[in-house]
């Protein structure tokens, strides 16, 4: 009986060691995705503070189907310049908004898809925004964020702008 329990445990460790390479293996390639966004919304800004390989934070996507989901928002400011990289959004059939109010943050939107909705884009008025994808649109009005567009608008609103 001990042979079989030591064989149990030891295929058992070696699918939990497996399966640790399989997720880093994963969480790698998730993390050269997040990179290329970094490189891509880097090259499209042209000027900027960051090096090659920049220190930089993601902000989760979301995904909300008519009205329902959660939304997105970065409401932290930061006394130095940080770039975020923005998760995939979804939008279908609703408003969506997403909150990029760090009035230092560079933000890198990875994609954003709409879909027969409105996403509502705010921007904090010193920060700066670029999309790692180019755009898609399609029977639809303003892609200002160069999201992928159909039968409805993505649009860019800045806040928090001094008034003259």
């Amino acid at each position: 009986m001990k042979p079989v329990l030591r064989l149990v445990r030891a295929v058992a460790t070696g699918m939990t060691a497996l399966g640790a390479l399989l997720g880093g293996a994963s969480a790698m390639a998730a993390d050269e995705e997040v990179m290329a966004a970094a490189r891509a919304c880097m090259r499209a800004w042209g000027q900027h503070p960051f090096t090659d390989t920049p220190p930089l934070r993601t902000l989760a996507g979301a995904v909300r189907v008519m009205g329902r989901g959660p939304s997105i928002a970065d409401r932290e400011a930061t006394d130095f310049p940080v770039l975020v990289v923005v998760q995939p959004g979804v939008n279908v059939m609703g408003g969506s908004e997403l909150e990029l109010l760090n009035p230092n943050g560079w933000y890198c939107l990875r994609a954003a898809v709409n879909v027969m909705g409105g996403m509502d884009i705010k921007l904090q008025c010193n920060a700066q925004l670029a999309s790692a994808t180019t755009g898609t649109t399609v029977m639809s009005g303003e892609n200002a964020a160069r999201g992928v567009t159909v039968m409805g608008a993505i649009t860019v609103q800045r806040v928090g702008c001094a008034r003259n």
